[in-house]
């Protein structure tokens, strides 16, 4: 209930900031113009916010014959946490990273890259897709999905006010000038509407899930070494997406400080070895 309140009060300030910028591009008839644009990218986003992120990233699916081994651990831990079995994608990219997208458990995906998996063995994997289902079940999928979606969009009808911002503009060159720069409070309420305090609940829950939080701990310190050596263009070029992956997948030359919506690694790592040091380790999904 918590996160459909949130997305609906997400959608809500999208919608505002839409009008905002159709007044300032062009007047009245702008407003009305960004307010039928917002209502349209608001019922996309919600339909196909994850299809739009999967075709960016260029997503492959995978079934149990081109990939047995990875859909059988992701099967395996949804059934352990009672989720519905999960479309599975794979990015081919050099950076290990994931992410999980959808608006609700049945209707979901779980996506790693190529690097993921070349770089991390079986028990750290198992700690990162326990983590990304976590946020398919706590929905938090669907937040994070539209906001990556609708703030694009705001981008874009910013970069409109170029083109049609003229004689129907109350505040002339000013107006322009000020909706030209809506993309980075854009991506300001991405860190707003992300908290990093889920990124903290899915590594909890992932960890329970798994029943080895040192499994995650490790996978994290490893993908978090590894992205800041290397880009990852897909991320680089839409930095909106950023909040959906595991790990911050920006480069150094991004703007990563205004989209960072991670909390910081060594930190979760902390967190996670603290959990595993007052806790009497479970025997995990394989006994």
């Amino acid at each position: 209930m918590a996160n459909t309140l949130r997305t609906g009060l997400l959608m809500a300030a999208m919608t505002g900031l839409f009008l905002v910028i159709g007044l300032l591009i062009g007047g009245e008839p702008g407003m009305v113009f960004a307010f039928l644009f917002a209502a349209g990218s608001n019922l996309f986003a919600y339909w196909n916010s994850d299809k739009v992120l999967l075709k960016m990233y260029g997503a492959r699916p995978v079934d149990e014959a081109s990939a047995p081994e990875l859909v059988h651990l992701v099967a395996q831990l949804a059934a352990k946490d009672g989720l519905p079995m999960p479309k599975v994608y794979i990015v081919d990219n050099a950076q290990p990273n994931a992410f999980a997208t959808g608006r609700n458990p049945e209707h979901a995906a779980v996506c790693v890259t190529t690097g993921l998996l070349q770089r991390v063995n079986d028990e750290e994997l198992a700690g990162v897709l326990a983590h990304e289902l976590s946020h398919v079940k706590n929905r938090d999928t669907l937040t994070m999905t539209i906001t990556a979606t609708i703030a694009g969009a705001v981008s874009m009808l910013a970069n409109f006010a170029f083109f049609f911002g003229g004689r129907r503009n109350p505040l002339g060159f000013v107006g322009i000038l000020l909706a030209t720069l809506v993309a980075p409070l854009a991506a300001v309420l991405v860190q707003m509407a992300v908290s990093r305090t889920r990124e903290f609940e899915a590594d909890r829950a992932g960890a329970e899930l798994s029943g080895r939080p040192l499994w995650l701990a490790s996978a994290l310190q490893h993908i978090d070494t590894a992205a800041r050596a290397i880009d990852n263009p897909q991320a680089d070029a839409n930095p909106a997406t950023a909040h959906m992956f595991i790990v911050n997948p920006l480069s150094g030359s991004a703007l990563s400080g205004l989209f960072s919506s991670h909390p910081s690694t060594q930190e979760r790592i902390a967190r996670l070895k603290a959990m595993a040091g007052t806790e009497r380790q479970a025997s995990g999904p394989w006994g």
